[in-house]
């Protein structure tokens, strides 16, 4: 298996054999069973279908409650898809756990950023600012412009503006397994990763 699902712990520290700190986020990963295998010959691809969180019974419709019960999986709160490599046998009830990673592997991690709301120019996109003299008072936090008059006599789409901030996709590539922790379901992946605490990420192996 090639990833697994997870939850977001928080953030700590390890010391390595040489005494230096490494920080690490601490994720909760698995165990994930297997709800669903989708195969190249009627699909069009190889993937499995993985599931983790609790949530209440009857918060599930009944669709979502027979794609459960045809796996006989207890229902779960998560369900993502992860492609699997051809000719690699997993079966639908499987569980995915943690021990699938080993100190030293890379991985990508993908979370939904923490939202900041709506925030203005210098913050989103790190603008510098209008002068702190020369006669201004009220433009010390302004963009600036934002288009020609003239010409283009428009705004440019993808204009870096004041806007919606965070709460979005994001991946962090090749970050580093610290550490694993069979029993407890733990994995210490090295560096900050998306999302804020209890948030849900998706981990995946960096295939060399």
């Amino acid at each position: 298996m090639e990833g697994i699902i997870g939850k977001k712990i928080g953030m700590t520290r390890i010391f390595n054999q040489e005494g230096h700190s490494i920080p690490v986020t601490v994720i909760e990963a698995g165990p994930c069973p297997v709800v669903q295998v989708k195969i190249k010959e009627k699909e069009g691809y190889g993937s499995v279908q993985l599931g983790f969180g609790e949530k209440r019974k009857t918060l599930f419709n009944l669709p979502l409650s027979g794609h459960f019960a045809k796996a006989k999986v207890e229902p779960k709160r998560m369900l993502k898809e992860i492609r699997i490599k051809e000719g690699k046998k997993v079966e639908v009830g499987q569980e995915v756990k943690v021990d699938i990673f080993s100190v030293g592997d890379r991985v990508c991690v993908t979370g939904i950023s923490k939202g900041l709301g709506f925030q203005g120019g210098v913050r989103r996109h790190k603008f510098h600012g209008g002068p702190k003299s020369h006669g201004q008072s009220d433009r010390l936090r302004a963009p600036g412009s934002i288009g020609g008059s003239s010409f283009p006599s428009r705004v440019f789409k993808g204009q870096r503006m004041a806007g919606r901030m965070g709460d979005s996709k994001v991946t962090v590539r090749n970050l580093m397994v610290a550490g694993v922790d069979a029993e407890k379901n733990l994995l210490l992946v090295k560096g900050a990763v998306p999302g804020k605490r209890n948030s849900y990420l998706t981990i995946k192996k960096v295939l060399a």
